[in-house]
Parts: C-alpha cells; structure tokens; sequence
C-alpha cells in the first residue's frame, strides 16, 4: 500500500484501476471479512506464511485508516472485531488494543430511543440489523453478556416479522418507519447472536424462515455486487455454525444449504489464470468475460468464505 515495504491489502477490484491500485476508496468492511478469510484459511490449512500475512495485513488496516481502529460505521467497525477476535484466539497477533477501542465505540452506540439497540452509525437516526447483529456476536464473544443479550432482544421484538421468521432491515427513530427490506445477511447475524447466546428456538426459526423464503432451492441468493457480494457469504457462515452447534432438526437444514451453495458456487467459477472466479450469483455460471459484478472483491471474499464455511463441515 502507497508503496509502504510490508503492507498488504486486498485490492477493491480485478483488474484493479488506478483508484483501487492507490486504495483511494477505503472499503473497510470489506477488509475486514478478507481478514476474516484469512482465518478460516489458517484454521484449515495453518502456514507461517499465512500467519505473517495475517499480521502484516492488520498493521495495514490500521495505517490506511489513519491510525484509527474505528470510524463512524457501527456495523463497520463490529465486522473488523469479530475478525480480530478470532485472530487472538490463534494467537497470531496482539490485538488486544483494538478490540478494546471497538468495544468502547459500539458500547457508545446503544441509546434508549426506539426502545434500546445501537445506531448504523455516529450521529444517524436509523438503528438497524446490520449494526445490531455483528455488534451483539462482538459482545457475547467478548463477555459482555448483558449488552449482547440486550441487543438480540430488542432485533427479536423489534425486527423480526412475526409472519416469516425473517428479520427485517431496521427502523428510523425520526419517523418510525420500519424499513422491511430482507437481505441474507440480516438473517446471518441475528443467527450468529442467537446461537452464541444459546437461543436456540430463535436460531431455529430463522434457519426456516431463510429456507422457505430466501433459499427454496437450497441455493442463497446472488447480487449485483458491490457491498451484496458479502450479503449471502455473511449468512452462510452463521448456517455453517449452526449446522455443527444448534442443537436442533435445523441444524441439517442449515447444513444442507451451505453444502448446496457451496457447490453451485464452485461448479459454476470461470477459470482464469490466476485461480477461480466466482459468479455472484451462486445458481449461475460466471460469465465469460467477466461481469462488473463478478470483478469486485466483496463477490470473491464471498465465495471463497463460502467455501471455507462449507469445509468445516
């Protein structure tokens, strides 16, 4: 990065434009799911050269955010935790530091207004799944049972349709709007709060609901790129955690919709070069040449997080 000796970045895009060369535009959260692969790699297949690169790659979050761990985005910033916490449970770097200035910032986001739950960000007026649900995972990883118990809680009443078992998108404190938009990923991380908080009818009833509504044919859904390339990866993760912990008949659902997609997923990668490119549509062949969507880093993270969900089972 910037030419700096021992830096290492994922490049937004492929081939990579001048802009994404210079990582001009800072996609934060999608660094920190790269991280996040980096680790199921390591888990999988453990290299010193892997671990190296793990630590080298943290150092260079950490310089192209200025010298910040933080920034405005809740959910950011809750994304970037999970990773770092997973990282000093292989001991592969000190990131104790870190994790504690996260902590901090998201326990600064949760207010009374609308009932309890944290913002999307500093300074907005819209709480919402996407903070909520990463943030309540930090926080039971972290200890802090109460406020990750307090955060499902309020998704559980709040977000989740009563009707579908779905979990919404989130709600404006300034008008009290429910915004019912239903993304993957919203499912994945009330799943993950659910599970590591041993709400086990709740994790069940989700992984119903995302197979009735989101994944009929076993496959999860596809975008056009851009931050929807993590939607699906996101919830295949939480799938792929409850097919091995939920104590329930879900648990080979879930199972079986990582395995599915992860299939279709591999199956239908075009084959260039440099290794597999995955469509961002999992139930869909990648085209050839390679669309707009299929050239962002966010639909590859996604595959490959696929994978590695689907290896651990």
């Amino acid at each position: 990065m910037w030419a700096l000796p021992g830096t290492v970045l994922g490049r937004s895009g492929w081939p990579p434009t001048m802009s994404q060369r210079l990582h001009w535009h800072w996609n934060y959260w999608w660094q920190a799911h790269l991280l996040d692969s980096l680790v199921d790699a390591q888990l999988r297949q453990p290299t010193q050269e892997r671990a190296q690169l793990i630590n080298r790659f943290i150092t260079t979050v950490h310089r192209r955010n200025f010298g910040s761990w933080v920034n405005d985005y809740y959910d950011d910033i809750a994304w970037l935790g999970l990773a770092l916490q997973r990282v000093r449970q292989l001991q592969l770097s000190t990131v104790d530091e870190p994790i504690e200035a996260i902590g901090a910032r998201l326990h600064e986001g949760w207010t009374q207004d609308l009932g309890g739950g944290i913002w999307w960000r500093r300074g907005d007026s819209f709480k919402n799944t996407p903070a909520n649900g990463p943030a309540a995972i930090f926080h039971a990883r972290k200890g802090d049972q109460q406020r990750a118990g307090a955060m499902t809680q309020w998704l559980t009443e709040t977000l989740v349709d009563p009707e579908t078992g779905l979990v919404w998108d989130g709600v404006r404190a300034d008008t009290g709007e429910v915004v019912k938009h239903i993304f993957s990923y919203c499912q994945g991380v009330y799943l993950g709060a659910c599970l590591e908080q041993s709400r086990w009818d709740d994790a069940a009833r989700t992984i119903r609901a995302v197979e009735k509504h989101m994944a009929p044919e076993g496959i999860l859904p596809g975008s056009e790129g851009g931050d929807g390339g993590l939607f699906s990866a996101i919830a295949a993760r939480y799938l792929a955690l409850a097919a091995k912990n939920l104590p329930r008949a879900e648990a080979e659902t879930a199972k079986g919709i990582v395995q599915k997609s992860a299939e279709a997923c591999w199956n239908g990668a075009a084959q260039e070069k440099t290794g597999p490119l995955f469509s961002a549509y999992w139930d869909r062949s990648a085209p050839n040449p390679p669309g707009k969507a299929e050239r962002d880093l966010s639909v590859q993270i996604g595959g490959w997080m696929l994978l590695e969900a689907a290896a651990t089972l």
